[in-house]
């Protein structure tokens, strides 16, 4: 049983004995666009209220006020906070005063000295200086207000927007003391091609069937016709768990959660079997239903299966009895089963186009949602925010809608293009990942809340029935019709969620093929 010769896994052409690092894998990656720096809105002085008329005697107030730095009061003085640096290439036209400055004020000695010059006192000319301040502000192909009468030089233009980067005084190179600018992060790449590809013989191409799971021991359990078997992660070792025989076919699998080895197994005839996979030993063989087992999910001790027979079971394996409830609602095949993280509310999918929503004690569901025109399979639980639940569409609908069970609401809908086959929410980022059917065939890394694209994944030549994590939340594993298997790292590790150099760097990333 545990001979890797008889392995059904095989490599499907896989080009390297080694999966690809990161680098190589990025080099294939679909550049992502990076969104331009939002423009900034134009500044119109023009639009401000007009300045009133002057009088005579506001005229000579404006006059010392200009003049303030030579202007003694004989009784008080005057101090200002406002300093004019080249009165030439002042607006004066606005207050319907000449520009020239006065006899005294020149005299004053309004011209600006060249700072650490050693000229012998030569004095610079105020335009020099006030072409340089605006440079510095505006850029050089800024146009002297000169070239157009009337204009204020201070008014924002279209063709002069430029990076806040720089209206810098210290340069558009050179950063100042005590000034720092944090880097732009680039978008994370995902590698858009699998670092392994396993052949799998025999891997049903049936929409309402679930067989592939993946334990926190890290094994994947595979159903292939009327045979289960395990691949270790770690070792890549295949065993053979189980042979139902010609009479029955595996329908689901699913490994009950941390702290155990036990996996379920839902058959065609009905049946639900509890298997001890370190043993490679049946455990218990439960009844109930009357058609095949499709679904499965775990609750601590509480089995939930679903059944085209229309009903969901709940067993719990402490019990003797197969069954403590039976929870009736759906009007055809329950083909998709999750409990939240909390464990207190079972989510079921039917081919009834419903999403029911259950507690822990009702027999009948306690919330229903009907707005999916197609067989809801795909059902996730988001682990960042308590009642945030997505569910899929089949081919007639094609859409992932978000709800809140905690206030019965629906959030939001996005159509995928694609009948939806499964959904997986990573518990590294709040991202999640979808899988599609007819007629796309491909996967789908989205970001949540916007539900923007990060990458899309192909591949596959049929459907994208199948769909389970890495414990390690990483890594993704889908199988299709086309009898493969295909692994691909998705989500970063929980320490470096922004360092695309340590996305695929988990132990699933380095075992060899063999």
């Amino acid at each position: 049983m545990g001979d890797s010769n008889l392995s059904p896994f095989t490599n499907h052409q896989f080009p390297s004995p080694t999966p690809p690092t990161p680098s190589s894998s990025s080099s294939s990656s679909a550049q992502l666009n990076v969104p331009s720096t939002m423009p900034r809105p134009s500044l119109n002085l023009e639009t401000l209220a007009p300045i009133p008329s002057f009088s005579s005697s506001s005229s000579e107030h404006v006059k010392r006020l200009i003049n303030s730095k030579h202007y003694v009061s004989p009784s008080k003085t005057i101090c200002f906070d406002r300093f004019i640096p080249s009165r030439s290439g002042s607006n004066f036209e606005l207050f319907h005063i000449p520009s020239t400055p006065s006899p005294s004020s020149a005299a004053a000695g309004s011209n600006v000295s060249t700072p650490g010059g050693n000229d012998g006192g030569k004095e610079e000319s105020p335009s020099a200086y006030a072409a340089l301040l605006r440079d510095a502000l505006f850029g050089t192909n800024t146009p002297d207000k000169r070239e157009i009468p009337g204009r204020n030089i201070f008014r924002y233009r279209t063709e002069t927007r430029q990076p806040m980067q720089s209206f810098s005084p210290y340069g558009f190179d050179d950063e100042g003391p005590g000034v720092s600018q944090s880097p732009v992060k680039a978008p994370r790449k995902v590698p858009r091609s699998p670092y392994k590809v396993l052949d799998a013989p025999a891997l049903q191409d049936d929409f309402y069937l679930n067989l592939v799971d993946w334990s926190s021991q890290n094994v994947l359990a595979v159903g292939l016709g009327n045979c289960v078997y395990l691949w270790n992660a770690c070792s890549s070792k295949v065993t053979k768990l189980c042979d139902l025989g010609i009479d029955d076919s595996v329908c689901s699998v699913g490994w009950a959660q941390r702290g155990t080895n036990n996996l379920a197994v839902g058959t065609f005839n009905g049946k639900v079997q509890i298997w001890d996979a370190s043993r490679c030993k049946k455990i218990r063989n439960m009844e109930g239903h009357r058609l095949r087992v499709g679904a499965l999910a775990w609750s601590s001790s509480v089995l939930s299966s679903g059944s085209r027979d229309k009903s969901i079971l709940q067993r719990d394996i402490r019990s003797p009895e197969d069954f403590v409830s039976k929870l009736s609602g759906h009007k055809s095949e329950v083909c998709g089963l999750k409990w939240s993280y909390d464990n207190r509310q079972l989510a079921s999918g039917g081919n009834d186009n419903r999403l029911f929503v259950w507690n822990q004690h009702s027999t009948q569901p306690v919330l229903k949602y009907c707005e999916h025109t197609a067989a809801v399979k795909a059902i996730a639980w988001s682990p960042h925010l308590h009642g945030l639940l997505a569910s899929g569409g089949g081919t007639a609908d094609r859409c992932i809608r978000f709800w809140n069970t905690t206030t019965n609401s629906h959030l939001s809908c996005m159509d995928t293009g694609s009948q939806v086959c499964n959904l997986v929410w990573s518990k590294n980022v709040n991202e999640l990942v979808s899988t599609h059917g007819y007629s796309q065939n491909q996967i789908i890394v989205w970001r949540y809340p916007t539900m923007s694209k990060l990458a899309t994944l192909t591949g596959h030549t049929y459907r994208v029935l199948y769909l389970a994590i890495s414990p390690d939340g990483q890594t993704i594993v889908t199988g299709a019709g086309d009898e493969t298997l295909r692994f691909w790292n998705v989500f970063p590790s929980p320490k470096s969620q922004n360092t695309d150099s340590e996305i695929g760097a988990s132990s699933f990333g380095r075992t060899t093929i063999r």
